[in-house]
């Protein structure tokens, strides 16, 4: 899969700015890609490019139009396609992350054939994968795990793989949703996955390597929600980590988009440890990745002590203050 650059993100009417989450990940890390965004009236969502029509976006060189939003379902709204619809008159392909197919899109699909032009469905991977099959496999894999959804996952696993490879670390991110397959150039989006072949993808997407190089994979989910850890699971049987990294968002209180109780940081850490051995034995936490953006950088440093003190992990927000600590941590876990 080749998506040609550069992009002009579409925020659609996001309900809010976590609703942009794809379109923010790919301005946060592949910002010179990007022309511009387009939002529809009622957007609440700002990734801080400039504001452009599709005529916008088409004159100042935009290739692709990427739908940068996400929604429970990964549906596409019918109000939409007349948007998508004039991108690809424009002369622009579309990539999509949600789960709906653009080319479901009955309008979608004969605009796309009469432009020539071509539909991106990120999620949906090309690739026959096989089960899993839990046999230890040469090299070492660093995976990030969650308090809940949208906690900074992404962000977490792309920051360790910068100050890896700053320090000459062998490491490679691997991307496993559509935010980070559009910043990486591939990946797999377990999430849309058959069940059955959930660890079989992850074992495909870090596969056999020398015993000095690193998978950073990226995580998904919680086996805390009630709608994901099903996805989470696999991904952890299959990735089978020697290390992992919890990810977390003090401001909350219930986890995204349903009424359970978030779990505590050390719950995380047991279940994973518990739920990993099955594939990896030696499976351990190596720090905490906590999303302080809501807080006052005051406040941010003194959950961030907290959760040190309550953990005996290194403790670090990947955008504030960079993951320096976690991967000290990590090098001499694994020397």
């Amino acid at each position: 899969m080749e998506i040609t650059k550069p992009y002009v993100l579409f925020l659609g009417d996001a309900k809010d700015q976590l609703a942009a989450k794809t379109a923010a990940g790919v301005v946060d890390w592949r910002r010179d890609w990007c022309v511009g965004q387009i939002r529809l009236r009622g957007c609440k969502a700002d990734v801080g490019l400039d504001d452009v029509t599709i005529a916008d976006g088409a004159a100042r060189g935009a290739k692709t139009l990427v739908i940068g939003v996400v929604n429970p379902g990964g549906t596409l709204p019918d109000h939409w396609i007349d948007e998508i619809v004039a991108g690809i008159e424009a002369g622009m392909d579309v990539a999509s992350g949600l789960h709906m197919r653009l080319g479901d899109v009955p309008r979608i699909a004969e605009a796309a054939k009469a432009h020539r032009r071509k539909l991106f469905d990120v999620r949906h991977s090309t690739e026959h994968f096989s089960v899993g099959s839990g046999v230890k496999r040469p090299g070492k894999r660093v995976l990030t795990v969650g308090t809940d959804c949208s906690v900074g996952k992404k962000y977490a696993a792309l920051a360790l793989e910068a100050e890896m490879t700053a320090r000459g670390l062998d490491a490679e991110f691997r991307a496993t949703g559509q935010t980070g397959v559009l910043i990486a150039g591939r990946g797999v989006a377990i999430d849309a996955v058959v069940a059955d072949f959930i660890s079989g993808a992850a074992e495909w997407l870090t596969p056999a390597a020398d015993p000095d190089h690193w998978d950073v994979v990226e995580g998904q989910g919680s086996l805390f929600h009630p709608s994901f850890a099903g996805v989470t699971l696999g991904l952890l049987h299959g990735s089978q980590p020697d290390a992992f990294v919890v990810c977390h968002e003090p401001t909350r209180t219930t986890m995204r988009n349903v009424p359970n109780p978030l779990p505590t940081v050390a719950e995380v850490i047991d279940a994973t440890i518990s739920a990993g051995r099955l594939t990896n034995p030696a499976i351990r936490c190596v720090g905490v990745s906590i999303n302080t953006s809501a807080l006052s950088e005051a406040e941010a440093l003194a959950v961030l002590d907290k959760a040190m003190a309550d953990y005996s992990l290194p403790a670090s927000d990947p955008v504030r203050f960079g993951m320096g600590a976690i991967v000290d941590r990590l090098v001499a876990e694994f020397p």
